[in-house]
């Protein structure tokens, strides 16, 4: 029982949980959470300043000190994210009849210690309760699914293994305040990296294992391992999501950390230097997420133009940068034309609107960006079409003849339009710096789902079959909706939102 003697206990947010039920408590990542009730394992009653309402229990994590006074929290917590200079002043803020600053940083260190060594017993569960018998039955999983549903779990494994030992060298058992675990973090954080692969793949695995249970041979066959590797009751999908939940934590546990950490102690530039590491790879991770999350929205939108030529956005792009309405002039025939501008990363699209149905769009071509110089022309007389312009953009081949002159309305969209393509440049630059890059399966389900809705008459909503494995019983006086959630969380709390909507909204293609 959580809360049994009348004590205030609070907790924080993990991700944003949106949603439109008055039933429900709505938050953002980062926020703290009074916990009123929490009598059932998968919903909890909490409030925030004047709000109530009940909100999923994985959404959050119960703070390390809960003896620290509520109203300060938040500021404080922002002070030791933001790395402000007066962390002096965090000493005295304890105040009479609270737990001294070490004890505060001895919790905090104790905790870390504590998840880790229960992660890696996590861990070595799924490897050899499930991934290992799952091996030994080549007459139910071929490797293809195995690579599905457990993805680089193994590798993680190893790792986290490695870095334990780091952790354990460092730790202070006989004074854990003094431990110096920030150079842990340090030196293994590219190798944090290697969890984009399995949080990108878990979607998937989901998919798959929601195939697989349909069939009585494989519940029997998964509850069986469960059984024998004696672990908790818990199903396969629950435990895979550990790892997509566990990088989400070292973000705030490192901030708790510091918070804690005077200024002259040893490990305090560490920390901080972590912190921000791992805040780094949190928001690695969730772009690449939030790029997997868009190619559904791309796929529905190229469903939804008409008289499609040539290859799929998907085969080359995954996230629109800009969108919106040009006047077009090209060579040989310097006609000005008004077209519907799509900017993916690699390539851009034009449409055509239709003169009736003004959110009915034709496709008329696409140009590659791979392969285009842009250039920033200013008004006047324009010498290549011989034409004086005002708010121009000239896009040149590199290579051949082929030349387009592009013209906003206002000045004010030209701007836009060029910060557009340098976007484009540089996120194809940092995709190929870090591998980003989707693969064959992803494309074919995207399209898939995108062909489905558009024989079905109208676009539906991006399936919710991953979201349905994050709350799956719940108690029939509890909320019954699947919570509209990011499902990872960006390390800062205050996230920027995604402009693929706005974008995509205002044009209105999916009103077909």
């Amino acid at each position: 029982m959580l809360i049994s003697d009348g004590s205030v206990v609070y907790a924080e947010a993990l991700w944003d949980h949106v949603t439109m039920d008055d039933q429900e408590l709505g938050f953002k990542a980062g926020d703290v959470i009074e916990v009123v009730d929490a009598t059932n394992k998968e919903w909890w009653w909490g409030r925030i300043t004047d709000s109530e309402g009940w909100f999923p229990a994985s959404f959050v994590r119960l703070r390390v000190n809960q003896d620290e006074p509520m109203d300060d929290y938040p500021t404080h917590l922002e002070d030791a994210q933001a790395g402000e200079e007066n962390r002096e002043g965090l000493g005295l803020f304890l105040g009479p009849g609270l737990p001294c600053k070490e004890q505060m940083r001895t919790n905090v260190i104790n905790e870390i210690m504590s998840t880790e060594r229960d992660y890696i017993k996590h861990l070595k569960d799924i490897c050899e309760g499930y991934v290992k018998q799952c091996r030994k039955r080549t007459d139910m999983f071929t490797e293809e699914q195995l690579c599905t549903i457990f993805g680089n779990i193994e590798e993680i494994y190893r790792f986290q293994r490695k870095f334990l030992k780091g952790l354990e060298k460092n730790f202070n058992k006989e004074q854990p305040h003094l431990s110096e675990i920030g150079c842990c973090f340090l030196e293994h954080q590219t190798d944090f990296q290697i969890y984009s692969e399995y949080c990108n793949n878990h979607p998937n695995a989901c998919i798959q294992i929601s195939k697989l249970v349909k069939v009585n041979k494989y519940v029997f066959f998964f509850e069986a391992c469960r059984l024998l590797q004696k672990m908790i009751d818990i199903s396969l999908d629950g435990f895979l999501l550990t790892p997509v939940q566990k990088i989400c934590k070292y973000p705030l546990q490192l901030a708790e950390l510091l918070k804690y950490t005077n200024p002259q102690h040893r490990d305090y530039t560490d920390v901080e230097a972590a912190l921000n590491a791992m805040k780094n790879v949190a928001r690695l991770i969730n772009e690449r997420k939030r790029r997997l999350e868009n190619i559904d929205k791309i796929a529905q939108w190229q469903s939804s133009i008409e008289d499609w030529e040539g290859e799929d956005v998907l085969s080359r792009s995954s996230d629109l940068i800009f969108s919106g309405e040009l006047s077009k002039l090209s060579h040989p025939h310097a006609r000005s034309q008004q077209r519907m501008f799509f900017l993916f990363d690699h390539q851009m699209v034009y449409c055509k609107k239709d003169l009736l149905r003004r959110d009915m769009l034709y496709y008329k071509s696409r140009m590659d960006m791979d392969c285009m110089i842009v250039i920033d022309v200013e008004d006047g007389k324009e010498k290549d079409f011989n034409i004086s312009v005002k708010n121009a953009i000239k896009l040149r081949a590199l290579a051949g003849d082929e030349i387009h002159l592009l013209c906003s309305k206002k000045p004010e969209q030209k701007q836009r339009w060029l910060r557009a393509f340098a976007d484009e440049r540089i996120q194809v630059q940092h995709d190929s710096e870090t591998g980003f890059s989707l693969t064959d399966v992803q494309k074919k389900q995207a399209l898939l789902n995108a062909r489905k809705s558009h024989l079905a008459g109208k676009p539906k909503a991006v399936t919710r079959t991953y979201y349905d494995f994050l709350m799956r019983q719940k108690h029939p006086s509890l909320p019954s909706a699947v919570p509209r959630q990011q499902v990872f969380m960006l390390a800062e709390p205050k996230r920027k939102t995604s402009t693929f909507w706005h974008n995509i909204g205002r044009l209105t293609p999916f009103k077909k």
